[in-house]
């Protein structure tokens, strides 16, 4: 141990017991003084030279302790997959980076790329469809509203074919043309009747007699079908005819209602369920899209601020694992010092915002001053019971490295 190590123990030593002999001090000067006073007095009269008192209230009390320089901020980082194998390290010890500069790549990042390029091509169509869905709308509307119109008219002829049932087959109009049709036939019997007679007598196989009984049957027939289409038509309709003609009416109201229901959905624009499938599809589409794109990120080790790689653990073409060090990034800008060996009794002494001086192994013409920044809530883990306390130095000396030795001497009151 070097003298400057030595001296700093011995001092640390004699200054834990410091307090407790504050009061045994003051009355040992106390009494010093008063011894010299009544020297002075006997002796024969002799003036006796007074001591100079030593002045106990100028004394400041201080706890102190041993500690390490670290960053204010730094970090051991990892990879968050679960595993894979390094790529490319795109950094070395000691160098500074930029916050979300690329740290280093597991291999796969093609493959990532590739689903990436997928995910945003699918969110692109996704996001056409649900502009045509909403652009399509007005057309929507208009053709909406045509079938409406044609499936209101088709029910008005259905309902007018069904009131129909109720009177005749057929209106009056009709009525007036089949008789017209039939006097014109029977007429037409009457005139092949009177043809044929002149030929009657006539044998069978006489031409002129079969030509007239031709024109005689074939006017009897037109006669004939015309009586029947009349008298069709001045009869009622049957049962069949009815009850297919109801069917009809049913048809085309149902046909109206969906027709309107159509209508309804469009006319204040697109189709909801449409205009909803088409929302679900494109936000799916931006769902693979950050998923694809949350991949290929997690194949990265990004900076998560700027600072120096202070050290790197692993090598090009290893294995790595989720929550492994890769490597340490730390500020290097600012530096601060947290104590080591702080005792349960020095630390019940200590209050945030307490002056201290640094000074450190490493460097021994170097004294810093600091104050006490935070002081742990619970004792750290190990041998005996020592609490950690944050220093924040005023300045940063130049040749200050992180993992140095520091001792700390903290003013406390009283």
């Amino acid at each position: 141990m070097n003298s400057r190590c030595k001296l700093g123990v011995n001092f640390r030593m004699e200054e834990a017991n410091m307090l407790r002999k504050t009061t045994w001090l003051k009355i040992l000067v106390t009494a010093l003084t008063a011894g010299f006073l009544l020297a002075g007095c006997a002796g024969g009269g002799k003036a006796t030279p007074t001591p100079q008192a030593l002045d106990v209230d100028q004394y400041e009390p201080v706890v102190n302790a041993t500690g390490e320089v670290l960053p204010v901020q730094w970090a051991a980082l990892g990879m968050a997959v679960e595993g894979g194998v390094i790529e490319d390290l795109l950094v070395k010890e000691g160098q500074q980076v930029k916050k979300g500069d690329v740290l280093l790549r597991l291999s796969g990042t093609q493959h990532a790329r590739a689903a990436l390029a997928a995910a945003e091509a699918g969110l692109v169509a996704a996001e056409k469809a649900l502009q045509d869905v909403r652009d399509q709308a007005a057309l929507a509307t208009a053709d909406a509203e045509l079938k409406l119109a044609q499936a209101q008219e088709a029910l008005q002829d259905a309902e007018e074919d069904r009131e129909k049932k109720d009177y005749g087959r057929a209106s009056q109009n009709t009525l007036d043309g089949l008789r017209a049709d039939y006097i014109l036939a029977q007429d037409a019997v009457d005139q092949a009747e009177e043809q044929f007679g002149y030929f009657e007598d006539r044998e069978e196989d006489d031409v002129q007699r079969a030509q007239a009984l031709t024109l005689l049957v074939n006017a009897r027939k037109l006669r004939d079908r015309a009586l029947y289409n009349l008298n069709y038509a001045l009869g009622k309709p049957d049962p069949e005819e009815v009850a297919e003609a109801d069917g009809a009416v049913a048809v085309a109201q149902a046909a109206l209602d969906e027709a309107r229901r159509q209508y309804d959905r469009v006319k204040n624009g697109p189709d909801p369920n449409v205009l909803k499938q088409a929302e679900a599809n494109l936000t799916n589409a931006e769902a693979q899209v950050e998923s694809a794109r949350q991949a290929l990120t997690d194949l990265e080790l990004k900076a998560p601020f700027a600072g120096v790689i202070s050290q790197i653990k692993v090598r090009t073409g290893e294995w790595v694992i989720a929550g492994q060090p890769v490597m340490m990034l730390a500020d290097l800008a600012e530096l601060q010092v947290e104590t080591t060996d702080l005792s349960e009794i020095d630390v019940a002494r200590l209050d945030v915002g307490n002056t201290a001086v640094v000074t450190f192994d490493a460097l021994p013409d170097v004294e810093v001053r600091g104050v006490v920044q935070s002081i742990a809530p619970k004792s750290d883990e190990g041998a005996g019971v020592n609490y950690r306390v944050v220093i924040q130095l005023e300045e940063m000396p130049a040749k200050l490295r992180w993992g140095m030795t520091a001792f700390v001497d903290i003013t406390v009151s009283e």
